[in-house]
């Protein structure tokens, strides 16, 4: 069990360097109320932690991923559930699986850690296997966010054009 907290650990370091450099502001804090994931929660833009209420390392990259997608005028506004009455919210969400792929890749993490067996309503085998045989659902998205190429460019998908939208 030990090795496990260990190991997490150092995935969340990797995790927080990488948002930290693609200027995506953390706060870890310990709190208490409910939240939509287990010890994390997005307050006025910025993506909240809490260590030891986080159940899974890899959540920390879809949630922001909501963040990063978003029009960055639109950033400092998302609180709590930020795809609760968002137009276009069900567009976004693959577009942030997506980026937390991508990223996945970026940062040299295995991307089980973020699509991990307990999440996505029980479809993350099914779009893993999807993103393994580079059927990118969600990457028209991407494309037009302007954070990736299309499949015929040179610097094709999985490699990312920016990490954040403008």
């Amino acid at each position: 069990m030990e090795a496990c907290k260990t190991d997490n650990k150092i995935i969340i370091n990797k995790l927080l360097k990488f948002l930290d450099s693609i200027d995506i502001e953390i706060i870890e804090n310990e709190f208490e109320e409910k939240t939509f994931l287990p010890g994390l929660k997005i307050e006025n833009g910025c993506l909240m932690i809490d260590r030891q209420r986080l159940l899974y390392p890899g959540d920390i990259l879809h949630e922001a991923g909501h963040i990063a997608v978003v029009p960055q005028i639109e950033r400092g506004i998302l609180n709590d559930n930020v795809t609760v009455n968002r137009p276009g919210a069900d567009g976004e969400e693959m577009a942030v699986m997506l980026w937390s792929y991508a990223a996945c890749l970026h940062i040299g993490i295995n991307p089980e850690i973020v699509f991990h067996k307990d999440g996505y309503k029980g479809s993350s085998e099914w779009i893993l296997n999807n993103y393994n045989e580079k059927k990118y659902i969600g990457l028209p998205l991407l494309v037009w966010m302007g954070l990736a190429s299309d499949q015929s460019d040179a610097n094709r998908f999985p490699k990312m054009i920016k990490w954040l939208r403008d």
